[in-house]
């Protein structure tokens, strides 16, 4: 008989025995032979010729220039070797910001040790992603508070002013463990560091006498230092990215003027320019998402959630649509003082949320003082 291969075969051939295997046929194997012999013949495969240290050279150098997480998960996929070269503390430690950028619904357990690599390799920015989504979404504020501190002791501003953020709110703990001073040493190193929204939060603590002793006039030049950082970056960004024209920009612009068509930063105003918003950090994205799907997901429980809002006992988010944290305990962010409806992490979020959105939302309230705390 013939089989569709066009090989032939005798009817007399013992039928195998239920359960047994086949024994494969002597011509068989012999076409598995030349099928190898012409992938053979197609060319040698050039990337087992070179030696491990240079594949790990290569891979750690794309590992920094990653756009974002695929491009890494790309080269894992490729082959057996390429994902084992990857898992190297090498590749992990050089990973790039943007490879890091995890993104809240797409997070899961492969995710974290993803991350938990790149911190565990001496990754900063891993460190301090990692850390605030612990420390913030995932309850754990013993495990983020240790990464966040680990990328401070390494130099990482955005670590250095989230860790002044809790020390000013006493943060994972009770009302009683806030420690201004630290809180302002920390803030006081990430602002030496460059960090806007540090300086702009030491300004105001200056101004303020909060933490440290009062100086108006270092606060006042610091909240300008801020200003002239955050409009540099803004200028650099958008240069590098060739998205905004400056050349049709006047120097007296309005901000968010007619035919801009972009939402303005708002202390970018202060200088007369009219520029796209900076994109929030990361961490800060990921937390803002992961609330907002949890809530999502409580009101497709409980759809009486979504017309009660928010209950009096509940943990308040940062007024600030762009910062993310969460209380970790009742009452513990300050509230608008002459409203009382927002509520901020930092004065920096108070101060940001005030020229954005709230001063033409803050309502005084009769039951409220009016010694809100200039922004």
């Amino acid at each position: 008989m013939r089989t569709r291969s066009g090989s032939l075969y005798t009817c007399d051939q013992a039928a195998p025995v239920a359960g047994q295997k086949r024994k494969r046929s002597p011509a068989a194997a012999g076409e598995g032979c030349g099928l190898l012999r012409k992938r053979q013949a197609a060319g040698p495969d050039f990337l087992d010729a070179i030696p491990d240290d240079l594949v790990l050279s290569i891979f750690s150098r794309l590992a920094a220039s990653a756009n974002s997480p695929s491009d890494l998960l790309s080269v894992h996929l490729t082959c057996k070797r390429l994902n084992g070269l990857g898992q190297q503390d090498m590749v992990f430690a050089k990973a790039s910001p943007a490879s890091l950028a995890v993104k809240a619904a797409a997070w899961s357990e492969p995710v974290q040790r993803f991350l938990k690599g790149c911190a565990d390799a001496g990754n900063l920015e891993a460190c301090y992603i990692l850390g605030m989504i612990r420390f913030y979404c995932l309850g754990s504020q013993s495990g983020g508070a240790a990464l966040l501190a680990k990328a401070a002791v390494g130099g990482h501003p955005a670590a250095l002013y989230s860790l002044a953020v809790i020390q000013f709110n006493g943060s994972g703990g009770a009302k009683s463990d806030r420690d201004l001073r630290a809180g302002a040493a920390l803030c006081a190193r990430s602002a030496a560091l460059g960090h806007v929204d540090a300086l702009r939060e030491l300004g105001h603590c200056l101004q303020d006498g909060y933490g440290v002793r009062r100086d108006p006039a270092e606060g006042r030049r610091l909240l300008v230092a801020a200003n002239a950082r955050e409009l540099s970056l803004a200028l650099a960004a958008a240069a590098a990215s060739a998205a905004y024209p400056f050349a049709s920009l006047p120097i007296g612009a309005v901000a968010g003027g007619a035919g801009v068509g972009v939402c303005s930063s708002p202390l970018l105003s202060d200088f007369g320019w009219s520029l796209p918003e900076a994109e929030p950090h990361t961490a800060n994205q990921f937390m803002s998402d992961w609330w907002a799907l949890s809530c999502v997901q409580a009101c497709a429980k409980k759809p009486e959630a979504a017309t009660t809002g928010e209950s009096e006992g509940e943990l308040r988010l940062c007024s600030h649509m762009r910062c993310g944290r969460k209380e970790t305990r009742r009452h513990e962010f300050p509230r608008c003082s002459v409203c009382g409806a927002a509520n901020y992490c930092s004065r920096a979020c108070q101060a940001l949320d005030w020229k954005r959105a709230h001063k033409a939302q803050c309502v005084p309230s009769a039951c409220q003082p009016l010694n809100r705390i200039a922004t």
